[in-house]
């Protein structure tokens, strides 16, 4: 679009959300034996709660046009609705993006329970929770954000949603030690780039400082490879976005800059898992590192003929 300056202006394309941090956040808390401990830290007073009492609701991506969060799951049925969000960068727009992701969450409910909305009688709807994961320091940030406190202060708003932040604290509960990996794992790759030496010092201090260490042990290959992939792939990416925004500046053409770029982003999103799967990258890794299904990974793969 024209600035107003008579300027081409390039509005980005949805970028895929491949981070090390974000992948490592949605594949424990899809192992119900550490979400457990994610709505324990959350409901300390809830002992009588079990595994079976919790059933994930994340929203999944499909390449670069669904809606997707980083974490949602029912408690007991349908009497709790909790999603989960981890930030690492401070805005107000967390508050938005968490009504978006919890609208889109509640419609999935509704069809999947089939329930009419349209007729006389009142839908049953579990209780929302809103939570953000805050890996950066507090200083000034609210413990609350209030969607009409950020965005419609001193007026009278039909609508308001609160998200709760949870900051870094004394505990050693499982969100405290995530919050901690985060600061490893910046501290590290601040010191030795995204290398093999900085994904090994990232697990070796994790486990030093007893930070997600049964997770970390477990899965020691998987998340080295994970970091090692997406290193490599944001590389890749940042220099394949650069050349999009580059051939749609050179053409001068103002009209359909952003639809081109988004479209060629999805492009390159399917070429790096083709070329993933060429480099015999395991599938359940990429799958992770895409935000995809496997069954999404391999349909892509054998479109492209390589699976």
């Amino acid at each position: 679009y024209m600035s107003e300056g008579g300027k081409i202006a390039v509005t980005k394309g949805r970028q895929p959300k491949y981070t090390v941090k974000d992948t490592v956040f949605r594949d424990m808390f899809s192992d119900k034996k550490y979400l457990i401990q994610l709505y324990q830290a959350l409901h300390p007073d809830d002992k009588a709660i079990t595994k079976d009492d919790l059933d994930i609701v994340t929203l999944q991506s499909i390449l670069m046009n669904g809606i997707y969060n980083d974490l949602g799951f029912m408690v007991r049925g349908n009497q709790l609705m909790i999603l989960v969000e981890a930030q690492s960068t401070w805005s107000a727009n967390i508050i938005v993006r968490s009504l978006i992701y919890l609208m889109s969450t509640y419609q999935d409910y509704f069809t999947n329970n089939k329930i009419q909305l349209y007729g006389s009688k009142k839908a049953d709807m579990p209780k929302p929770e809103l939570y953000v994961i805050y890996t950066g320091e507090k200083e000034h940030h609210p413990d609350v954000l209030s969607l009409k406190d950020e965005f419609f202060p001193d007026t009278d708003c039909c609508i308001d949603a609160k998200v709760k932040i949870i900051y870094l604290s004394d505990s050693d509960d499982i969100i405290n030690q995530y919050i901690g990996f985060c600061r490893v794992f910046n501290e590290q790759v601040a010191l030795h780039g995204r290398t093999l030496t900085a994904a090994k010092e990232i697990i070796r201090i994790c486990r030093d400082r007893n930070l997600l260490t049964e997770y970390l042990s477990e899965r020691e290959k998987e998340v080295e490879d994970i970091m090692l992939t997406l290193f490599d792939q944001e590389k890749i990416w940042n220099i394949e976005r650069d050349n999009i925004r580059a051939a749609a500046l050179a053409d001068g053409i103002s009209q359909g800059i952003s639809q081109g770029i988004s479209q060629g982003a999805a492009e390159k999103e399917q070429n790096m898992i083709v070329g993933m799967l060429k480099e015999n990258v395991n599938i359940n890794t990429i799958a992770k590192v895409a935000q995809m299904t496997v069954e999404q990974v391999a349909a892509i793969g054998k479109k492209a003929a390589v699976l």
